[in-house]
């Protein structure tokens, strides 16, 4: 696959697991964080575009993901240890007496833990570059999967998660494959509901209608690995939600303190979540992330973002880099 071509990889053990990434380039580090359910492979474009303009591009499979462990208990996926994992990677592939700072980019739950990285080792950030999720301070006195349950229902997408078994047995009745193409192929602007008997609404004869920018390769290469690693691990992220927000009630009203630009299309299902259009528009993201450069809302553009328009967001980040070197 031309995707491929130049891109090195090998398994390093970090923070008690191992860890597989992928990496092309020389230069100043950028390390790119995937979400769900994607892989280091979400960031191809990225990692080639970047390598080429002087980078160095590092992209691991988060643990539960890909070609890294996979623990088995459901509480060995918090904020801490999806960061100290990082952590640890960057120790390795970036000790602080060589490079002391790097550059982070972050999708969908990789934005979600670039956002924790800041808050937690902010002298390890040169600057953050964020897709598709806002960094939103945990407040205590609510907790996030009952709040959204009562404003999305019970079959919204993140409250079906919760119940550690009953999704993997719903995705394997249509097969795992299927149900990863749906995800990923999920473009519209509207919460995502997962109803019992009909999850994704489609006729299970039809094949899943790729979206442009997913190629029958592609769609391969992220379902053969989910169908080999399983998505328990991917999901147990969701299922630390409200454990992540008791954890972090020590940063409550905390800020993002290194320099940080973001990104989403108006498409973006998490654009048209209640509140956050506002939150992002008027004031509430620059409020809890004081050097924000920019919060830029492209047009027409849905949750995958980074595959979807890469050249663009290979320029956006090549820009903004270029400001710290």
């Amino acid at each position: 696959m031309k995707s491929m071509e130049g891109i090195q990889h090998k398994t390093v053990s970090v923070n008690g697991i191992n860890m597989h990434i992928a990496e092309k380039g020389e230069g100043p580090l950028i390390l790119f964080i995937h979400g769900f359910p994607e892989l280091w492979y979400t960031w191809r474009h990225q990692i080639n575009g970047l390598a080429a303009l002087g980078y160095r591009a590092l992209a691991p499979d988060l643990r539960g993901y890909g070609g890294t462990d996979a623990p088995d208990c459901v509480a060995d996926y918090t904020c801490f240890h999806a960061v100290g994992d990082l952590i640890a990677l960057l120790d390795m592939e970036a000790p602080p007496e060589k490079e002391d700072k790097v550059f982070v980019v972050g999708h969908d739950w990789g934005a979600i833990i670039a956002w924790f990285l800041c808050l937690f080792r902010p002298d390890r950030v040169k600057a953050l570059f964020t897709l598709s999720a806002p960094f939103i301070t945990c407040d205590p006195r609510f907790k996030p999967i009952e709040t959204l349950e009562v404003l999305l229902g019970k079959d919204y997408y993140i409250v079906r998660f919760q119940e550690p078994g009953e999704m993997e047995a719903e995705f394997a009745e249509i097969s795992l494959r299927r149900a990863v193409l749906e995800l990923l192929s999920y473009r519209i602007p509207d919460p995502l509901y997962l109803r019992k008997g009909n999850l994704f609404g489609h006729p299970l004869d039809c094949p899943v209608n790729l979206p442009p920018w997913l190629s029958d390769q592609d769609a391969d290469y992220y379902a053969n690995q989910f169908q080999e690693t399983g998505i328990t691990g991917a999901l147990n992220y969701y299922r630390n939600i409200d454990t992540d927000w008791e954890l972090l009630a020590p940063w409550w009203k905390s800020q993002i303190q290194v320099p940080v630009k973001f990104a989403m299309g108006d498409h973006d299902l998490v654009y048209t979540m209640p509140g956050v259009k506002d939150y992002i528009l008027n004031g509430g993201l620059k409020r809890n992330v004081p050097f924000l450069e920019e919060a830029l809302v492209i047009n027409g553009v849905s949750h995958w973002i980074n595959e979807e328009i890469p050249d663009q967001i290979n320029q956006l980040l090549f820009d903004f880099f270029s400001k710290f070197n």
